[in-house]
């Protein structure tokens, strides 16, 4: 485990759509929360089941080695990932990306920078 000033500096270096070749660690429950997968940094990388195949059978085994790239990462210790390769993919993917995340291309490049906190009035 990190520092909140050592996750601070990782996070603040990262960028979206950055490509990390990673290896699947945790396929804890297949099918119903997602992957953990070794990026090489001191911090985990996931990704969520929202962005995988629907059947669990379809998703990258332990062991397997493939591109990540960085979907999200806010104060939690981790980086969210988003399989590279298509068929590690969620079938309806573009469609999903344009109901939740529309800005995701114009995303891409962009520093991950730390949530902003509430100011309060």
């Amino acid at each position: 485990m990190v520092t909140d000033a050592e996750w601070a500096q990782i996070r603040g270096s990262l960028r979206f759509g950055q490509v990390f070749e990673g290896t699947i660690v945790k396929v804890p429950r297949p099918g119903a929360i997602g992957i953990f997968v070794d990026i090489g940094l001191s911090v985990g990388g996931f990704v969520d089941v929202l962005l995988l195949p629907e059947q669990s059978d379809d998703w990258p085994g332990e062991g397997t080695v493939a591109d990540f790239e960085i979907w999200w990462a806010d104060s939690r210790q981790q980086i969210r990932l988003k399989p590279s390769d298509p068929r590690y993919l969620r079938k309806d993917f573009t469609d999903f990306v344009e109901r939740f995340r529309p800005n995701w291309s114009s995303d891409v490049g962009r520093p991950v920078r730390a949530p902003r906190a509430s100011v309060p009035r």
